[in-house]
């Protein structure tokens, strides 16, 4: 990833220091375990963590990628490397181990330490959205479908459903953490053909994994396309509500608002423009995410005991799914926590059509006095149709007034009854238990 999307710790996991440093781990513990079942001298396995346990250097980094260059092989360079630091200790590394032992345990190492961080960062968006969906509970706003005034609703109801949809993103992640931590030491072809099934136990208990049931070689590609789906949702979640956002701040709505700083620049031309920019950023980089779900989809089919189709997808969606991702959780935190609300904006918007958003409430009303359903829909939609019409020539109409007007309704409904039904307040009563009930099952 460009360092423009991309932050310093999501990157650190996918720098060659650390993912030489798992090779070193993986490769250090298995001789440790081979040493205990008397496989290799103990003291060749003291020897190795002794002459070889140390960074990974840019002078170390350069020197494997010039033994690479000539061998075209990157685990022989790394392990030729090693072996240069540890002397004839060296010649026991890699026993009866394939080149996939490393590079899929590490993987799953890096997947799992990317998960950690993502976990983070959901829990970060998870309280700024919590904080705002507290102090707007009942900020009255009208509810839309199709892009339409609907019902009325409050932007901390809006607001909670983000939430809860972001608790079970992470839950899932959770869940593909715990699916993506498994180890395979088992040799070409994955029979432990010529290593012990005790040296992966070991290995995988000192890296916090579990040892793969059946690994053919390659740790089975379900368990990635399982992890990056699980990524591209979390992105279209992420998308959801920047949308939402975008959606709200349009000119012709300005409910909500990115925090524009001082100083900020909207427009190269236009020096009145405050554009939605980081929603708009936010909606690009889930697109981004969500692309290295199908790439991982179709890692899954590898020929027979495992090819290396998979090997360069990978090298890329890792990195870039979950830094692209980390710094999108980290920009929809900020957007968030510093959203601005205009509460005022929303009410002036929820009573442009007149009252026409209550027009549920009417329906109802007149089937209670005995209108039929379809007799009452046609009456409401009969004089909801001319405050539309009013509205088109430029005529403010009020919907009640309207329906009192209507000698069909005025017949069953009494002027009192109708301006009843006009009680915004009739919306929202059961907002706050759906909100509390939100956040009961809450750790």
């Amino acid at each position: 990833m460009i360092p423009r999307y991309a932050r310093e710790q999501m990157v650190s996991i996918w720098e060659p220091a650390n993912k030489f440093r798992i090779w070193f781990l993986i490769e250090a513990h298995a001789c440790d375990a081979m040493a205990e079942i008397g496989v290799i001298p103990k003291e060749a396995a003291q020897s190795i963590w002794e002459n070889g346990d140390e960074p990974y250097t840019a002078m170390r980094i350069a020197r494997i990628d010039e033994i690479e260059a000539e061998t075209r092989h990157d685990v022989i360079a790394f392990t030729t490397e090693l072996a240069e630091q540890v002397g004839d200790a060296a010649r026991f590394v890699h026993q009866g181990m394939t080149s996939s032992d490393v590079l899929d345990t590490c993987l799953s190492v890096q997947l799992t330490q990317a998960a950690d961080l993502l976990l983070e960062d959901l829990d970060a968006l998870l309280a700024a959205l919590k904080t705002q969906t507290e102090a707007h509970r009942e900020t009255l706003t009208i509810g839309r479908s199709h892009g339409i005034h609907a019902e009325p609703t409050t932007f901390g109801l809006k607001l909670a459903g983000h939430w809860a949809e972001f608790a079970r993103n992470k839950a899932r992640l959770l869940a593909a953490r715990d699916e993506i931590a498994t180890c395979a030491i088992s040799g070409a072809v994955g029979t432990f053909g010529n290593i012990d099934p005790r040296v992966e136990a070991h290995v995988a208990e000192k890296l916090g994994l579990r040892p793969e049931p059946v690994s053919t070689q390659v740790i089975p590609r379900d368990r990635h396309a399982a992890f990056f789906a699980t990524l591209g949702i979390i992105a279209s979640s992420i998308e959801r509500l920047a949308v939402e956002i975008r959606h709200l701040q349009r000119t012709e709505v300005r409910e909500v608002e990115e925090y524009f700083a001082p100083g900020q620049k909207g427009s190269s031309a236009m020096p009145h423009k405050r554009n939605p920019i980081l929603t708009e950023n936010l909606t690009g980089l889930a697109r981004l995410v969500r692309g290295a779900a199908l790439p991982a989809m179709e890692n899954v089919a590898l020929w027979h005991e495992r090819d290396i189709s998979h090997s360069s997808v990978e090298r890329m969606i890792g990195p870039d799914a979950t830094i692209t991702l980390d710094f999108a959780l980290a920009r929809l935190t900020g957007v968030v926590a510093k959203m601005l609300v205009y509460p005022e904006t929303m009410k002036r918007n929820l009573n442009k059509l007149g009252g026409l958003h209550n027009s549920q409430r009417i329906l109802l009303a007149l089937t209670q006095a005995g209108v039929s359903r379809e007799d009452a829909y046609r009456l409401v939609q009969r004089n909801a149709m001319k405050v539309w019409e009013g509205l088109e020539a430029g005529e403010s109409i009020s919907f009640p007034e309207q329906l009192k007007q209507d000698p069909e309704v005025a017949a069953k409904l009494t002027p009192e009854a109708i301006e009843a039904s006009f009680d915004d307040g009739y919306h929202i009563k059961r907002v706050g238990k759906i909100i509390d009930r939100v956040f009961a099952g809450e750790e």
